[in-house]
Order: C-alpha cells, then sequence, then structure tokens
C-alpha cells in the first residue's frame, strides 16, 4: 500500500540514476527500490536511457522517466570536456527541473557523484537532497577529488557504502565525511547456494564478473591462464560483462590479446547476463582483479554468498568487503602472476577452500543480506523527508 502524508497525497521519491545497466550499483539500487516500495513509498527512477535496468525496476513497483543527464566521464575532465558538460547540463536542466515539478517527490535520491547536475536541481526546487556514494576514486588527484565532491554540500544527507568512501571524501573535505553514514551494499544472494565440486578434475573454471574496462582488469586473468599454463595448471574463463559505449577498444584489444596468448579455446566472453549467478555455479573460483580503488566489492560479496573461493585484489573497499572470509585471497593489484599465484595455491589446496567458502556462504548473509540494508535505506528517506525545506 502507498504511504500517504497528512493530506492524503501519495508520498513520492525521485531517484536519479546515471544508467540503465545491471552491473554493481545498478544491481544495490533494486535493493533500494525494494525497500522503499515494501515501505509503503512511491519510486520514480529517473535515467538517461532504456535499459536491462527499466524492466527490474518496473517489477520492483518503481515508476520509470527517462530524463536526459550528462554523466561525468574522463572525457568531461579537460577545458573542452567542461565546456561540454556545461552545454549538455543546460541543455538537461529544464526536464530535470520539471521532472521534479511534476513528482513533487519529498526527497531526491540521487544514486552516485557522477551525475551533479541533480544536486542543483534538487536546490533550485528546494526539494530536501539525498545523494549516496558509490564512488571512491582515491587515486585521482586532489583536483579531480574536490571537484566531484563539491557539489555534495547541497545536500541534506550523505550516505555511503564504505569507510574507505568516508576517507576519500575526507581528504578531499572533512566537514562532508563528517556526516556521511555507512550503510554497506545489500547484496542480493542466489537462489539456492550449492558447494563447488568436491574435486577439480580437468580445467579449473574461474569467472569474472563485471564491466570490460582497463580499471576492472578482466585482462589480467586472461593473462594469467598463460602463466597456469606455464605451470602446467589448464584453466577455463569465462568472462560475464560488456564495455561501456565509448570503451569498445578495449574490447577489441582483449579479443586481439586472447589470439596472441593463444588461448582462445580457453576464454568465453558472454557478454553482459542479466543473472550472473549461473556463471558464478559453474565456476571453481571468482577472480575480482580490480586495479585501481573500489570503494566496495560487490562482486566479492557474490562469490562468497554463492559459497565459492574468491581472489581479489588488495585494495580499498575490496580488502574492506572480503575481510574475515577463509575462502579469499588478497592479491596486488595489476599483477596477473600473483592472480596465478593464488590460483595455483587455492587448487592445491581445493579441499580446505571449498569448506571455508560454503561456511563463509552464510557470514555473508549475515553481513551482507539485503534485509538490514532495506531497513537502514527506510531510515535515511523517511528522515530525510521529515527534513523537507519550506
Amino acid at each position: 500500500m502507498i504511504r500517504r502524508d497528512d493530506v492524503g497525497q501519495t508520498r513520492t521519491v525521485l531517484i536519479a540514476h546515471p544508467s540503465a545497466d545491471l552491473y554493481g550499483s545498478d544491481r544495490v539500487l533494486l535493493e533500494t527500490i525494494a525497500g522503499l516500495t515494501a515501505a509503503g513509498l512511491h519510486v520514480v527512477l529517473t535515467v538517461p536511457h532504456h535499459g536491462p535496468l527499466v524492466p527490474e525496476a518496473e517489477q520492483r513497483g518503481a515508476t520509470v522517466r527517462l530524463c536526459p543527464t550528462p554523466v561525468l566521464r574522463k572525457a568531461f575532465l579537460s577545458p573542452s570536456g567542461l565546456i561540454r558538460l556545461a552545454g549538455e547540463s543546460l541543455a538537461s536542466l529544464l526536464a530535470s527541473v520539471r521532472l521534479v515539478r511534476e513528482t513533487r517527490p519529498v526527497g531526491v535520491y540521487v544514486n552516485t557523484i557522477t551525475i551533479p547536475l541533480w544536486s542543483f536541481v534538487a536546490s533550485l526546487t528546494r526539494t530536501p537532497l539525498l545523494v549516496h556514494i558509490h564512488e571512491a576514486e582515491g587515486t585521482a588527484s586532489t583536483v579531480v577529488r574536490k571537484l566531484l565532491a563539491s557539489p555534495l554540500f547541497l545536500a541534506d544527507s550523505l550516505i555511503t557504502n564504505s569507510r574507505f568512501s568516508v576517507d576519500v571524501l575526507a581528504s578531499s573535505f572533512p566537514r562532508l565525511a563528517r556526516k556521511c553514514r555507512v550503510v554497506a551494499n545489500g547484496v542480493a544472494g542466489p537462489p539456492s547456494v550449492d558447494a563447488a565440486r568436491p574435486d577439480i578434475s580437468g580445467p579449473v573454471r574461474l569467472v569474472y564478473v563485471g564491466r570490460l574496462s582497463h580499471r576492472k582488469g578482466p585482462d589480467l586473468v586472461i593473462e594469467s591462464l598463460a602463466d597456469l599454463r606455464s605451470r602446467d595448471i589448464d584453466a577455463d574463463l569465462q568472462v560475464v560483462g560488456a564495455v561501456f559505449p565509448g570503451n569498445e577498444v578495449y574490447e577489441a584489444d582483449l579479443r586481439r590479446r586472447i589470439d596472441e596468448l593463444g588461448v582462445g579455446d580457453r576464454v568465453h566472453l558472454q557478454g553482459f547476463q542479466p543473472s550472473v549467478w549461473p556463471f558464478i555455479a559453474q565456476s571453481d573460483i571468482v577472480v575480482v582483479p580490480s586495479r585501481v580503488d573500489e570503494p566496495f566489492g560487490n562482486t566479492a560479496v557474490e562469490a562468497m554468498l554463492a559459497a565459492r573461493p574468491a581472489v581479489v585484489s588488495d585494495t580499498s573497499g575490496l580488502r574492506e568487503a572480503s575481510a574475515g572470509f577463509g575462502s579469499v585471497l588478497r592479491v596486488s593489484p595489476d599483477s596477473a602472476a600473483g592472480i596465478a599465484d593464488a590460483v595455483a595455491d587455492m587448487v592445491a589446496s581445493w579441499a580446505t577452500y571449498r569448506e571455508a567458502a560454503l561456511a563463509d556462504s552464510g557470514v555473508a548473509e549475515s553481513r551482507n543480506g539485503i534485509a538490514a540494508y532495506r531497513a537502514e535505506i527506510v531510515r535515511e528517506v523517511e528522515a530525510l523527508s521529515r527534513g523537507r525545506k519550506p
């Protein structure tokens, strides 16, 4: 039942999101929507274009409205890029303001720092603003970090998914970090939890899940296959994910490198898949090889939820998300050899890692289950709506 205010009006939350994909923060967004609608709030989700996220959001009770929104990319971080960003923002401003006035939300919930326009729209329309920070660009320059964080001064509430993200924010603006609350990502588990196969016969089955990009590092896993082969360890890799528009050259380079290494029969590029669970279920080991800082590690948690050992980069939010799990090996970022070493160690002690992964599944559910996450988000939005600006 949709909750209404004291004068009988539907209470709406307007959520702004930068894409219509189904990767980490997109899937967390679906849990946000599910929690808010279950609490009786009406959710209007605005995204710039259609994509697989749209029907999933509608299935959870959201009304989806398309609204052009410039998304911060590296291409904008130049003088000409900033001019183009300003032009696109002005072109989108009227449509965004109109959407707020049509929906009359009790609050605007901006689900990223990469669409700063929505922070200004909330301010212009005097609508309470909550920004959910999913990013942590700890390796970016001070100027870039401050540029990304500056619009957050317009927010009434800030939440983020890890202590690491708070620390990165503090390095730019300590005052903002002090008003930021940590709400760990809620990660939905698989339909059923089945143990990995008891013995590794034939190739060890690896899986990578995520966008295809240099920063995410799927090329490192491909490089590790050749290293493993030199140790007489056969490995097979499923790559589940696609490039973002404009980064197609990375996939072309990836295919070229697969041919150069002669591992075409052992690497399977599956593209984007609406459900990752069948691929994880068929795997032995999940690899999360990010080269740069990650604010959290959804894929690492998904591996734990599915009772699969994981090899993850020893960096930032991935370290935080995987802490305390006995079936995780952390490796130096940007090291294909490190990935190969970890896989070889797991294969050599497979029974130990398999049993640890089964135990870790229950721990992951208690730490990152969706029920606690949804309750936290509802509390944040209710507090925001009570402080509505006059």
